[in-house]
């Protein structure tokens, strides 16, 4: 009986996953399209406009190479945290949801799928924007097992703090708050345009309250191999944060919370 159920926990956890995917990757033009002409503008202002009077931020750095590893974490946390909010809040909304609940999956199971899909949409259109930023400048990783753990970490926390946002949203204005409101500001002062030893007291220091500056710092050191905080406490910091998500995602789908009236 126990291996009938691990089969069929199994099987739900791949159907779910693969639904999901397939949710964003059959709408390439809504996925994928937009985020490279939004970098491809991105990267000729910076990079063919302002380039030449910006060059030089940090080190030996041009401006369009420091900008690309944060213009990466943007794409980055804001599909897979967009990704997993909506998903989950349009199942709530549409009450096809219900049918994961009525699942024999367990409830990591569940939130497993949402977040592993999620963080690999934002994965790929992170790649996407790195691919579209070579073009402008071709920079190779200085610290690829740097890149690579910071590309895993910051999209899975990102995708957890999403399926927070969609059990909270009551409709869809909620979820234009989120993003709006709450997401693009911490990602826009999080140094992606700009190098922290530009910034003076006390901005600095409530700086390093955003868990975005530590993102786009750590990705930074994974491909330039410049870093302004320590990489491997910014690893730390934010493994530890991406642990603590996931396991109150699975809390809140054990109790229902958004799930049920």
């Amino acid at each position: 009986m126990s291996s009938l159920l691990c089969g069929a926990s199994t099987t739900g956890f791949r159907s779910l996953l693969r639904r999901e995917i397939l949710r964003f990757v059959r709408r390439p033009r809504n996925t994928f399209l937009p985020p490279v002409i939004t970098n491809v503008l991105y990267f000729s202002v910076f990079g063919v406009i302002l380039g030449s009077r910006l060059s030089g931020v940090s080190g030996d750095f041009g401006y369009v190479e420091f900008v690309l590893p944060g213009l990466v974490v943007l794409g980055i946390v804001s599909n897979a945290f967009e990704n997993a909010s909506f998903s989950i809040f349009h199942g709530r909304w549409n009450e096809y949801i219900h049918e994961t609940l009525t699942s024999p999956l367990s409830y990591t199971s569940m939130v497993l799928a949402y977040v592993l899909s999620s963080a690999l949409r934002g994965l790929l259109v992170g790649a996407l924007i790195y691919a579209v930023g070579y073009l402008f400048a071709p920079v190779v990783p200085a610290r690829p097992f740097y890149l690579l753990a910071f590309a895993v970490v910051v999209p899975t926390l990102f995708a957890g703090l999403g399926v927070i946002g969609g059990l909270w949203a009551r409709d869809f204005d909620y979820l234009t708050v989120l993003t709006q409101f709450i997401l693009r500001p911490l990602v826009f002062f999080g140094g992606v345009f700009y190098s922290l030893s530009v910034l003076p007291e006390p901005f600095l220091t409530l700086s390093l309250l955003d868990p975005l500056v530590y993102m786009v710092d750590g990705v930074r050191y994974g491909v330039l191999g410049y870093a302004e905080l320590d990489p491997n406490l910014s690893l730390a910091v934010l493994t530890a944060m991406t642990v603590a998500v996931l396991l109150l995602d699975v809390y809140l789908f054990e109790k229902g919370y958004g799930l049920v009236d």
